[in-house]
């Protein structure tokens, strides 16, 4: 079986104060992926961060919430995190193995935070790794574009020293062809 994470696309992150790269491309690629993976009888988490600490992003806030223009299902799970990492004090690794996940896909925002530190908790975890190289997104950061923090993270996982598997990055039209 197989789990598409889809990581902190919340109301928080996607403003016209925090513009984010190609953020409507990514919602669609997100959607159709997570439908697929539904129809396929795989896993839809959605990773969502909780900022009380920080004095923003509290649950059940409007900033909090899950983009609007994400489809959900009533059987998709649902995880908060308190740090980058998707796996850190969650409940994210049992319930991968409770439920028999083998592979995971990696989705979501922000390419150099929350979905970095999750691919690499992934791998010391000995998951098998897919990030859509065309699924995550990010902003601008001082003196370098989104694309670039993207292009960068993307190379960066792809010669990472494999664990039990290696980290695959592929475009989503790629994927999707693959996957029935």
């Amino acid at each position: 079986m197989k789990a598409l994470l889809i990581i902190d696309m919340q109301n928080v992150s996607f403003t016209p104060k925090t513009p984010r790269f190609d953020s409507e491309n990514v919602i669609k690629r997100i959607n159709i992926l997570s439908d697929k993976f539904r129809k396929n009888g795989d896993i839809v988490i959605f990773i969502q961060h909780d900022g009380s600490k920080e004095g923003f992003c509290i649950p059940s806030t409007e900033e909090w919430a899950i983009l609007s223009s994400l489809e959900i299902d009533e059987n998709d799970l649902f995880i908060s995190k308190t740090a980058n990492d998707s796996f850190y004090n969650t409940t994210l690794k049992n319930d991968l193995i409770r439920l028999g996940i083998e592979e995971i896909v990696i989705t979501g925002c922000a390419t150099d935070f929350c979905v970095d530190s999750t691919v690499k908790s992934a791998l010391t975890n000995d998951f098998k790794i897919i990030v859509i190289s065309d699924g995550h997104t990010t902003a601008d950061r001082k003196n370098i574009s989104a694309k670039q923090v993207i292009d960068y993270y993307n190379w960066i996982w792809d010669e990472m020293t494999p664990t039990k598997s290696k980290i695959e990055i592929v475009k989503f039209d790629n994927y999707i062809e693959c996957i029935k």
